[in-house]
């Protein structure tokens, strides 16, 4: 997570909020800037670069030298480093194929599985997108039409405003953690140089030939997974996913259902 004092290091303004809030239209190209260069094509060269390097490694010298611009080039268009780490954040979640209202089909039910599958497909894409989420206010046009389309499915289940903000937080801080850890697991895998299958048993392999006293850890975790040896990582991850999903689903039902039942 991001530190407290790390933003001096960036160049972050103090009592920073939001680029969004800055009231600032997006400059245009000076007369002695590349003709192709403009806040769209660095917000995307942004992505692209935190997507094959990682946050830690990001810098504004290391994006110019990537766009084949100078970094006070790149500062034209961007005044910090985390304005331009929030553009790339919502930038992201425009990715997100949100259904409109109207257009939806299905219940809540099934648009709520959706969007949950859509948030944690994101997650694991674009990894650094978890710590930068915990770090800004993300209030970016394309967040705020994820979270009030989040919002509109809710109010349909019948739930009461203090409901629906526990649903809300129930459902989507779980596809977080869960988006979040699976992301990082596919960025070491990728790391080693192993396959998802790969780098699992050689840990479960290494794990067992642990000293004694994590004899019963290790036949915990083997009994946990009796079964699953025939099906890929992926495969079992996807499947606690959706159960992990149905439950969280079936409690927003019975709460419903015993709301119904007090109203009466």
């Amino acid at each position: 997570m991001v530190k407290a004092g790390d933003g001096a290091e960036r160049g972050e303004r103090p009592g920073r909020t939001s680029v969004w809030l800055e009231g600032k239209a997006p400059r245009t190209r000076r007369s002695d800037q590349p003709s192709t260069l403009d806040r769209e094509r660095i917000t995307v060269a942004t992505v692209k670069l935190l997507d094959a390097e990682g946050l830690a490694k990001f810098s504004m010298r290391r994006l110019a030298a990537e766009l084949g611009v100078t970094a006070m080039s790149v500062y034209w268009y961007v005044d910090t480093k985390d304005d331009l780490l929030e553009l790339a954040l919502d930038h992201v979640f425009g990715e997100l194929d949100l259904p409109e209202p109207e257009a939806s089909e299905g219940d809540w039910r099934t648009q709520l599985r959706q969007l949950a599958g859509m948030y944690r497909a994101n997650l694991v894409r674009h990894p650094w997108t978890s710590t930068l989420t915990g770090h800004f206010l993300n209030i970016g046009p394309h967040s705020l039409a994820f979270s009030r389309r989040v919002q509109r499915i809710l109010a349909d289940t019948g739930l009461t405003v203090p409901g629906q903000r526990g649903a809300i937080a129930a459902v989507f801080q779980f596809v977080y953690g869960y988006g979040t850890i699976e992301g990082h697991f596919v960025q070491r895998c990728a790391d080693a140089g192993m396959t998802q299958d790969e780098y699992y048993h050689h840990a479960m392999g290494a794990f067992s030939e642990l000293a004694p006293e994590m004899a019963d850890d290790y036949e915990n975790a083997r009994a946990l997974m009796a079964g699953t040896e025939e099906h890929k990582v992926e495969e079992i991850r996807e499947g606690d996913f959706q159960v992990a999903l149905d439950l969280l689903v079936a409690g927003i039902d019975t709460m419903v259902a015993a709301q119904r039942t007090t109203s009466r």
